[in-house]
């Protein structure tokens, strides 16, 4: 009944409605604990993913698209977000010189000062889910793969559906 009262709803059709709306309500409390922390630094919590895929390629330049690929949010505007951190200074953007509708994103050395001041505050985060032990967190890791598995093969059944369809 926590839930149910929680997000205003009376009951759930079944427990794996009340699994997903739980989700969906708990991803709000931890984005917003993201965005305060990253805002502490005048960034999003996007564009530190950005810098965080982006200082583990170095000093190999990546792609939007390879970036894209990476991000936590799928739906990201890669090109939008690289032209942000590029106005910021921490990225540095070049053509690629093999394809030209292509650019090379490598981190700057500003960002990487950046990277290394967040990192040491990591643990604040952290913070957000000490109410779990350590076990606890592991099992919700493996659980959420689960889920995650789960509407892969989803997706992918409505896709073969909508390719019949076609």
């Amino acid at each position: 009944m926590i839930l149910e009262n929680e997000v205003g709803l009376n009951s759930f059709r079944n427990e794996w409605q009340k699994a997903s709306v739980s989700i969906l309500y708990t991803y709000g409390f931890l984005s917003n604990g993201y965005e305060s922390f990253f805002k502490k630094f005048n960034m999003t919590g996007q564009q530190y993913n950005a810098l965080r895929i982006l200082r583990d390629q170095y000093p190999k330049p990546v792609s939007t698209s390879f970036l894209r690929e990476k991000m936590l949010d799928k739906m990201s505007d890669a090109s939008r977000l690289v032209s942000r951190l590029n106005a910021k200074g921490l990225v540095e953007v070049s053509q690629n010189k093999s394809d030209k509708r292509l650019v090379n994103i490598l981190i700057s050395q500003k960002g990487h000062q950046i990277i290394s001041s967040i990192d040491s505050s990591l643990s604040e985060l952290d913070e957000m889910l000490k109410s779990l032990t350590e076990e606890e967190a592991t099992t919700l890791v493996e659980l959420l793969y689960k889920v995650r598995g789960s509407i892969k093969t989803v997706e992918e059944r409505i896709l073969e559906k909508e390719q019949v369809n076609v």
